[in-house]
């Protein structure tokens, strides 16, 4: 769920999606996409993202920041309105630091489309699986005014040469994504896109030059 966007459109629920619902636009490097169906899915602790969903995405970039750096902004959930402007509301629904079982509500817009009006989605996201430094995979439910989208969404990092590889993948299932799964794919990728450049920016930003 992702710096300065000039369109809020579904995507990234727990994603953030649920994670999240993201917007378009930035002038950031662009991450770097790969057809889903051409790749295993991501996995955290063994699990992936909904093997039966029909709307999925796949995407990752490579940021020059510590590990750490990257972490601590994808972690601090609290904290995602200072750098993802499609975040307007957000709340921890449990303490201490993000863990297995955590679960926190956010609220992000979306403007009018085809199958539904404009509205707010209102999004609780469960972290099912983490493991510091390396993954985390959450659920949840958005629900919005005529509109509801289940999702799974999973993150890894990995340390490269120079910074940090991190890849996404996320799922949506329901009744409005699925009944025009290509414009449903095209919103999730937007989001995506658009988070994954937003946590390189504001990662990058925070480094100072530091060595990742």
């Amino acid at each position: 769920m992702p710096g300065t966007r000039s369109t809020s459109v579904p995507a990234a629920l727990f994603t953030v999606p649920l994670v999240a619902v993201s917007l378009l636009g930035t002038t950031a490097a662009p991450a770097e996409a790969t057809p889903s169906h051409s790749l295993k899915s991501l996995m955290c602790r063994g699990k992936g993202v909904d093997p039966d969903a029909h709307v999925r995405y796949r995407t990752e970039i490579v940021i020059h920041a510590p590990l750490r750096t990257i972490w601590k902004l994808q972690t601090d959930v609290e904290r995602w309105p200072t750098w993802q402007a499609p975040v307007k509301t957000i709340e921890r629904l449990d303490q201490g630091p993000l863990r297995q079982g955590s679960a926190f509500r956010w609220t992000t817009p979306v403007p009018p489309n085809p199958a539904t009006p404009a509205t707010s989605l209102d999004i609780t996201s469960t972290v099912e699986q983490l493991k510091r430094n390396s993954c985390i995979r959450w659920t949840g439910p958005a629900v919005g005014e005529g509109l509801r989208i289940d999702g799974v969404h999973v993150w890894t990092f990995t340390r490269i040469e120079g910074g940090v590889r991190v890849r996404t993948e996320e799922t949506h299932t329901g009744d409005q994504v699925e009944a025009d799964v290509p414009a449903a794919t095209e919103i999730l990728a937007k989001g995506l896109e658009a988070w994954l450049r937003d946590l390189k920016t504001t990662a990058e930003a925070r480094t100072h030059g530091q060595p990742a």
